[in-house]
């Protein structure tokens, strides 16, 4: 009832304005007197983040915080794919024509997704939901050439499960950055940050982009590619949300199950082809 009340309300509400008012806020000292209450009501682990509470000055670095070394171990299988993020696995499985059925209402297109790119009509998917007291930060699954990423501005609807199913296509509306990389083998990959209600805003390693921010949609190819490591960081969520990620057909086999928690640097699955 709760969820759909959101859902109700934020229909009807600029979304864009209310997000970037909270943002604001969040930006602001004055948002620290949040913090515990963050904390307590959403059970954040404090014990496995860099500093303490105090450290941080408002709400907007907190929800960024980095976390102790060794806090999340990287698996180091020669053909492990690890998860980018921590989070509930929400979808997986294969694109069949194009589209996969998340879930008996909600389909999920890789053509509207990727905002028209073609290639993974037929890949292999990963769908992870981040909580509000995850960790927002997001890694590479493997090593990697980073090749370039689009940019899509859009909405910024909620994008907690109840959320997906009863927005429409929600994935393919809100704002998102898709972020193409060859792997060994020229293994081709998109990972998918979605933004979601409540900032909105995504920032990135491998170039300055900060999206949410007022500029126009962008589809770039890097002219200097970058060379990254399993478990580098690629980006951060400033409040949000889900990540997808597509590997090319028969390029991976999922090692996972539905609802199952992941954490980042975990090993989801692996490499079907080698190096």
């Amino acid at each position: 009832m709760k969820d759909a009340f959101i859902i109700s309300l934020l229909s009807v509400l600029p979304r864009k304005g209310f997000s970037w008012t909270q943002g604001a806020f969040a930006r602001k000292k004055a948002s620290r007197a949040l913090l515990n209450w963050y904390v307590g009501h959403y059970q954040v682990n404090t014990d496995e983040m860099e500093g303490e509470l105090k450290d941080y000055e408002n709400l907007a670095k907190f929800f960024v915080r980095p976390l102790k070394p060794g806090m999340r171990p990287v698996d180091t299988a020669e053909d492990s794919v690890v998860s980018p993020c921590d989070g509930r696995v929400v979808a997986f499985g294969q694109i069949e024509n194009g589209r996969a059925q998340l879930w008996d209402s909600v389909e999920l297109s890789a053509h509207d997704l990727l905002g028209g790119i073609e290639g993974f009509e037929d890949s292999h998917y990963l769908v992870i939901y981040l909580a509000p007291p995850d960790y927002h930060r997001v890694h590479f699954p493997r090593e990697a050439t980073v090749k370039g990423y689009r940019y899509l501005p859009g909405h910024l609807w909620p994008v907690f499960p109840a959320a997906v199913r009863a927005v429409k296509h929600l994935f393919s509306k809100n704002e998102r950055l898709v972020v193409f990389c060859e792997h060994a083998s020229s293994v081709q990959s998109a990972l998918v940050m979605v933004g979601a209600y409540g900032v909105g805003r995504i920032e990135t390693t491998f170039c300055d982009l900060l999206t949410n921010t007022g500029q126009s949609p962008a589809d770039e190819a890097l002219d200097d590619p970058v060379s990254v490591e399993r478990g580098d960081e690629l980006g951060r969520f400033h409040m949000g949300s889900t990540v997808i990620l597509f590997f090319e057909k028969d390029k991976v086999d999922w090692e996972l199950e539905l609802e199952q928690r992941v954490s980042m640097g975990q090993r989801i699955g692996r490499i079907s082809v080698k190096k």
